[in-house]
């Protein structure tokens, strides 16, 4: 007797991705787990967008192919994940949470993010140093940074120097970040390093983005508001996102990015299990996908996110945006924590001395 299969088991067939990552990752899964007695869901709290689509594509697929489970997503950014996982108050209702390192950092601090057990992990042992430490409450999924964008046609000559975006014949013709932003804040930290300042100390950073300010086109608070900008030339030079301007580059906008002499802002998205997640081993199941060298490696083709996995090879295209080699090994992270403390100041101070 043929029992016809349920409209869920149809449903999640019919949205399966066949793909050679998808079918890699899951029979390598398979072959490590046993299938779910039955279909569970597992809530992951990710961000919005192509984002979301390309974790489908190269995430959730093949994890739900390999367990029986599905996924559900509640798109958002670090900021409203960390705001609910704080009111969830250790009763997490999300099971894997996506957030920038320095909300993560917070959140494991006030102990509402459980410790990544490594052991779980079959990829532990091939990813870049520091990614995961021992007992850690979160894991580096991909490397980002903030580096700067330009238009190649009106720039033949890449920038080399964060200092580009203050000579006198670009005025008129560049775009910031609004400091509530992570470009903004990473590119305040970039002047202020630059100019002899601290982490504890961002005055020559103020002081130099105040000059800078009668220059700025607009100070732009949502990463694709400058894409209209690239599109009708308005602009030479933004402080910018590699995997943002290689995705507009696929779409024909006249962009590329170039990495400062004086080294890119590093970015460090990362993947968490909040306290109280109703299903911790199907998280770390996910989190395996995410860190495999072919889920690495599809992310980074489709989304230009620079691999943390180090058995992942990358094809020349994506190799000359995302943060390898040399513009990897020159990446510099501002602490965390200490961003974390700041940040509230460096608001007041940027609103009112900036941006006014």
């Amino acid at each position: 007797m043929v029992t016809k299969p349920s409209a869920a088991a149809t449903q999640r067939r019919h949205h399966a991705r066949n793909t050679a990552a998808t079918a890699a990752v899951a029979a390598c899964l398979a072959a490590a787990m046993p299938a779910a007695a039955s279909a569970e869901e597992l809530v992951i709290a990710t961000f919005g967008g192509s984002f979301a689509e390309d974790t489908k594509t190269c995430h959730i697929a093949a994890f739900e192919k390999a367990t029986g489970a599905t996924v559900a997503m509640k798109v958002g950014s670090s900021v409203q994940h960390a705001a609910a996982i704080r009111a969830m108050g250790g009763r997490s209702q999300f099971d894997v949470a996506y957030m920038d390192d320095s909300l993560a950092t917070q959140l494991a601090n006030e102990k509402l993010l459980s410790p990544i057990d490594a052991a779980k992990l079959s990829n532990a042992a091939d990813l870049i140093p520091g990614a995961l430490t021992d007992g850690g409450r979160f894991v580096v999924f991909m490397l980002g940074a903030t580096a700067l964008a330009y238009n190649p046609e009106m720039m033949p000559e890449p920038p080399t120097s964060w200092g580009d975006l203050a000579d006198p014949k670009w005025a008129g013709k560049i775009a910031l970040g609004d400091v509530t932003g992570t470009s903004g804040m990473q590119f305040l930290l970039a002047l202020n390093k630059m100019h002899g300042g601290t982490i504890d100390n961002v005055d020559p950073g103020i002081a130099a983005a105040k000059a800078l300010a009668p220059s700025v086109v607009t100070f732009y608070t949502q990463a694709d508001q400058i894409v209209s900008l690239f599109e009708r030339g308005e602009i030479a030079m933004a402080p910018w996102y590699p995997d943002r301007v290689g995705s507009a580059a696929d779409k024909g906008v006249k962009v590329a990015v170039a990495y400062p002499k004086e080294g890119a802002v590093g970015i460090r998205p990362t993947l968490s299990v909040p306290e109280g997640a109703p299903h911790p081993d199907l998280a770390h199941k996910f989190i395996d996908v995410v860190l495999s060298p072919e889920g690495q490696a599809c992310f980074a083709e489709r989304k230009y996110a620079g691999p943390v996995n180090t058995k992942v090879e990358l094809s020349d295209k994506v190799a000359a945006i995302v943060p390898t080699g040399e513009a990897r090994d020159n990446l510099w992270f501002p602490d965390p924590q200490a961003v974390a403390e700041n940040l509230p100041n460096w608001t007041r101070r940027w609103q009112r001395e900036v941006t006014r």
